[in-house]
């Protein structure tokens, strides 16, 4: 091959040469994978309440009463304020009283679980009642309950109607929100009470 035609062969290379060294190499998709910062979540917090032993009953179509035992494995007391139950328009917080020999029903303002106590809602004392009803109260009928416990969180609860369920000691009055003395309720206005501890 003569020199002039090396030559110009030569001169034809230079420039792809050139452009292969001035390309930028395409970082392979693992690598950018790599560079891009992982979106960590972080974990929620736990509750540290919780409910045990919960169910419902009633013997009015309007309305039923829950009970439970409901336990602050917390540093710091929990107060429950509020309460939500689908189905119904008007759940809230009652204790039960004698007066005169006679049961009435007091609305309480407030239930505070103490750091590592319990307490328990039941019949013939504190516990929930589920008033105005949206639609009949039926034997089996599934109950979403919201316990707001403020800093403390939410607690969920579900609960059936089942009036076989728990003990027979106060039977009536609490199944019965028609027979609640809701004068009462006017007279003594709301209390608030204080769970025991372990």
């Amino acid at each position: 091959m003569s020199k002039p035609i090396l030559t110009a062969i030569l001169a034809g290379l230079l420039p792809l040469a050139a452009s292969a060294q001035t390309a930028p190499a395409a970082p392979p998709a693992a690598a950018a994978a790599a560079a891009a910062p992982a979106a960590a979540e972080a974990p929620a917090a736990q509750s540290p309440l919780s409910a045990s032993g919960a169910y419902a009953r009633s013997n009015n179509p309007e309305a039923g009463a829950a009970f439970m035992t409901i336990t602050n494995a917390g540093p710091a007391d929990c107060t429950l304020s509020r309460i939500g139950a689908d189905g119904f328009d008007r759940p809230a917080l009652h204790t039960s009283r004698e007066e005169d020999g006679v049961m009435k029903m007091v609305p309480l303002d407030g239930l505070t679980i103490p750091a590592g106590g319990s307490h328990e809602l039941k019949r013939g004392g504190d516990h929930i009642m589920l008033m105005g009803a949206r639609a009949p109260v039926m034997q089996g009928q599934a109950v979403d309950l919201r316990l707001d416990f403020g800093d403390c969180g939410t607690l969920p609860v579900a609960v059936t109607i089942d009036n076989s369920a728990g003990p027979a000691a106060g039977a009536g009055l609490m199944d019965n929100p028609a027979a609640h003395d809701h004068g009462a309720m006017t007279h003594d206005g709301a209390a608030h009470r204080h769970g025991a501890t372990n």
